[in-house]
């Protein structure tokens, strides 16, 4: 079999990586396993980001630099942010490999980010376990929502964002969340 005619093992996706103080745009390559299988392998630490623009937090919108290629270390990411929810990967990978899941309103922070969207776990939710059990350092946050916590007017709307779980600060259910005395 030539290599014209075998599959594609490799494809570029646009993604958004944060980082503690700069936000970089461009594409990662990724295999089938898609953004959670290469964020997740623990055989290489570093990812590659082609065609990488960047800029400060505090200015995100303005362009500091464009790249062919920026190198960044896996354990320095915040947050990577996709467009769309299959870019995550395989199902069976993202959801860790169960069918029944139960979606659960989160909200996660950083010391820097704060992100708002769904979890979906098998089960119950079971913070300590999510945190410390299994080798995945990055965790899927569907229809998401990631602001800045010094500089509101960062906010990345995505419909799949991986939270380094290595970096989360604290992670509270929406469904837990005391209502005031003022509020009906």
């Amino acid at each position: 079999m030539s290599l014209d005619s075998s599959p594609r093992d490799h494809h570029f996706l646009a993604a958004d990586i944060l980082t503690s103080g700069f936000r970089v745009v461009g594409q990662i390559m990724v295999t089938t396993q898609g953004v959670m299988g290469m964020l997740n392998d623990p055989t290489h630490s570093a990812v590659e980001v082609n065609d990488a623009r960047m800029a400060r937090l505090h200015m995100p919108t303005k362009l500091v630099d464009h790249f062919e290629v920026v190198r960044m270390m896996k354990k320095q990411i915040h947050a990577v942010c996709m467009a769309r929810r299959e870019d995550l990967g395989p199902q069976a990978l993202v959801r860790g490999g169960f069918v029944n899941l139960v979606k659960y309103p989160v909200r996660i922070t950083t010391q820097v980010f704060e992100v708002e969207g769904a979890m979906e776990l098998p089960g119950r939710f079971d913070f300590t376990s999510l945190m410390t059990d299994g080798t995945r350092d990055f965790i899927p946050v569907f229809n998401a929502t990631l602001t800045a916590i010094l500089i509101p007017n960062l906010r990345v709307e995505s419909a799949g964002i991986l939270v380094n779980r290595k970096m989360v600060d604290l992670m509270a259910l929406l469904s837990q969340r005391v209502k005031s005395e003022n509020q009906p």
